[in-house]
């Protein structure tokens, strides 16, 4: 592998005196060159929808999202895996993240780990990977020879590959159902992808999960309604989620969200069309989740 064509690896012309600017010089720049991996992500768009519609697909019977990478890249992958339970009220095993050198390379750097295409087979053994499953290899280069034995090994067991890349025609594309590039360019700092390349990964990691739930009824409107309420915040916000959604008083949504037994979901439907808590319950249970749908039903 010449490392070198990889434009992530590249020197960045903009940023040749970045040791010689002043703070707020640096960090205008920084801010400016930034801004490319938004515009990284807008270019892969047809392929992020294209990943949400199938992942959804295999979710809705039974699959699940399996993220996996190395450093940078398996941080980042584990971090939207560990917000999607509190997020969307989702078992923690519905969305998952492996990083290469295990939960120990979360905090510290294992950065031989990538090099060995074994791991990756290994880790999606031990999740017992099958045909169901959704499994996203990311690589800010494309490279990853982790991933590249996880998605070898994903496919020959049916499950649907997504590769997630930072480069264009990289070499995780090619094991992959579904690739998702974008071309981030050079960073500020020569070869530290955990910056704009990171800040891109990220932002595909946000649409990839975000979107899957919507399509599997876990948002109304543009709230979290299936979100769970684990402390005082949270629990105030769903009630403010119910009076929202209702366009009633504080006082109404807190005492329908109380009749729902705290189910944010039920307090709506209640609240909608005027049932009981069990009759909202059921017309959700009936219609997948799906707020909307649940309503429709009952009116």
């Amino acid at each position: 592998m010449e490392f070198d064509r990889l434009v992530t690896e590249q020197v960045n012309l903009d940023s040749q005196n970045l040791d010689i600017l002043s703070p707020i010089e640096a960090a205008v720049l920084m801010n400016k060159i930034d801004r490319q991996a938004v515009e990284a992500v807008e270019k892969a768009l047809p392929a992020i929808g294209k990943a949400v519609e199938a992942i959804s697909a295999r979710l809705k019977e039974g699959g699940r999202l399996i993220y996996m990478g190395a450093g940078t890249s398996g941080r980042l992958g584990v971090l939207d895996a560990s917000e999607c339970p509190p997020t969307f009220g989702v078992d923690n095993t519905l969305v998952m993240g492996v990083i290469a050198g295990g939960d120990y390379a979360l905090r510290n750097a294992v950065e031989n780990a990538e090099d060995k295409p074994e791991l990756g087979e290994a880790a999606l053994k031990e999740l017992n990977v099958t045909e169901k499953d959704c499994v996203v290899g990311i690589s800010a280069s494309g490279y990853a020879p982790y991933c590249v034995g996880g998605l070898t090994y994903a496919r020959s067991v049916g499950a649907l590959t997504l590769a997630l890349a930072c480069n264009e025609n990289t070499i995780i594309s090619g094991y992959a159902d579904i690739a998702i590039e974008m071309p981030t360019g050079p960073e500020i700092l020569s070869g530290s992808t955990r910056l704009k390349a990171g800040t891109a990964t990220k932002l595909a990691l946000n649409m990839l999960s975000t979107l899957t739930m919507v399509q599997l009824g876990k948002v109304y409107r543009n709230l979290m309604v299936d979100m769970k309420p684990s402390n005082i915040k949270l629990q105030d916000r769903s009630v403010r989620i119910v009076q929202k959604a209702l366009n009633v008083e504080r006082e109404e949504a807190e005492k329908l969200y109380l009749a729902a037994d705290k189910n944010t979901k039920a307090a709506i439907v209640m609240g909608t069309v005027q049932v009981e808590k069990d009759a909202a319950v059921q017309a959700l249970k009936d219609n997948d989740g799906f707020i909307r749908r649940a309503i429709d039903a009952l009116k």
